[in-house]
């Protein structure tokens, strides 16, 4: 991959990943289907109960704008195989069914007026199909036409929407990407798209990891985002799922961003079409935090100093130190070879007294109590780029 095609990625550090279909009429996750046993049949009965009439895609654009995001990711089809888009190969879609809308133009449409990067989730796989269960070696006939419904599907979304700047795969298991036919689907996918970026989840490894529910950076210098969830354990609409707190998810998107990583945040929309109200605190909340301390995450990089407080990002001349753990009046930055020149608290620009011994910085003269309930950042200007100094005991 050219290093140009995935630089936006890298800067932006931070999307929304929206997982929204049938399923958000039950209120009990995107798997509901499955782990309910739910027949074919009377699940398809959803697609007539599915009007959103609160829908609003440009909303959801500035509600992920307010919040310092930079990119949006929306599931085109989830497993349980309701397309939100129009499709020649199926009738089970939003536009053929009570919603008469084809909701992915809409969404993709509101991020192009907005300047929003967009992509497209897309599952491989179908419960519906008995083929996806029975696999390409005990049903090779019906796979043969399960894939050209799939392939056909990923054609259209790349073809009928203007530019896609992500696609998003999901949903491989148990097959292998020769099952899949990968490597053919994707080349169509980038003579459609030559610019397109494609995760790591149709059996090839392509642009960019996506670890889930965890943050681990990739430890080949790769691209990566972790996709989290706001709430405990669902995607999809889920009532009675604990809401993780804005400082946890602001501390996810820090700890990925000094990983050199994004952080993928995912909102489950009501079957209407509105966010939930306590997904539009945290986002508004987040957002206010990205106004005052952004600058420490677009564009940011790893950081070879290290601290028991938390974690540090880096751009250019300066560190960025991430105050998870307020100690009290001082910190100390250690695996330090530059000469530091200031430092400040970057929200109100405050200055912080600075001693070096060593490869040890002293930040002395700090409040007796974090400033910042979420993340108190302390920018630190050096001599030049961040140079480390591994840690030894002499003797």
């Amino acid at each position: 991959m050219g290093v140009e095609r995935g630089k936006w990625f890298k800067d932006a550090r931070f999307g929304m990943f929206i997982h929204w279909g049938l399923y958000s009429i039950l209120g009990r996750g995107e798997w509901v289907m499955y782990l309910e046993h739910i027949p074919v049949e009377e699940y398809a009965k959803l697609a007539e109960r599915f009007r959103p009439v609160r829908f609003d895609p440009d909303e959801w654009v500035s509600y992920a704008k307010e919040a310092g995001m930079r990119y949006m990711i929306l599931t085109s089809r989830h497993h349980d195989g309701f397309s939100l888009f129009d499709s020649k190969v199926s009738h089970f879609t939003a536009p053929k069914s009570a919603a008469g809308r084809d909701l992915v133009a809409e969404f993709i449409d509101a991020c192009h007026r907005a300047g929003m990067r967009v992509g497209l989730y897309y599952s491989l796989l179908d419960w519906r199909w008995p083929a996806y269960w029975k696999g390409p070696k005990k049903d090779p006939e019906g796979w043969s036409k399960f894939l050209e419904y799939v392939h056909t599907q990923v054609e259209e979304i790349c073809s009928n929407y203007g530019r896609l700047d992500v696609l998003w795969y999901d949903g491989a298991w148990p097959y292998t990407a020769e099952d899949w036919r990968s490597s053919e689907l994707n080349a169509k996918v980038r003579k459609l798209q030559p610019d397109i970026l494609i995760n790591n989840r149709s059996g090839l490894p392509e642009d960019f990891d996506t670890p889930e529910q965890h943050i681990r950076a990739s430890p080949s210098g790769r691209l990566w985002e972790a996709c989290m969830t706001m709430t405990e354990y669902f995607w999809g609409y889920c009532k009675g799922d604990p809401w993780r707190s804005t400082r946890r998810l602001i501390q996810y998107l820090v700890t990925c961003a000094s990983g050199d990583g994004n952080l993928l945040l995912n909102v489950g929309p009501k079957a209407d079409g509105s966010f939930p109200a306590m997904a539009v605190r945290r986002l508004k909340e987040i957002g206010s935090w990205m106004k005052a301390n952004g600058e420490s995450i677009y564009g940011s990089e790893r950081c070879p100093f290290s601290s028991a407080v938390g974690p540090l990002t880096a751009k250019g001349n300066k560190v960025y130190l991430h105050v998870f753990r307020w100690p009290g009046r001082e910190v100390c930055v250690s695996g330090v070879s530059n000469d530091v020149k200031e430092a400040y608290l970057l929200a109100s620009g405050d200055y912080v007294r600075v001693s070096k011994k060593g490869d040890r910085v002293f930040l002395r003269g700090l409040p007796s109590r974090p400033p910042d309930p979420y993340d108190t950042v302390i920018a630190i200007e050096l001599d030049g780029p961040p140079v480390g100094v591994p840690y030894k005991v002499e003797g």
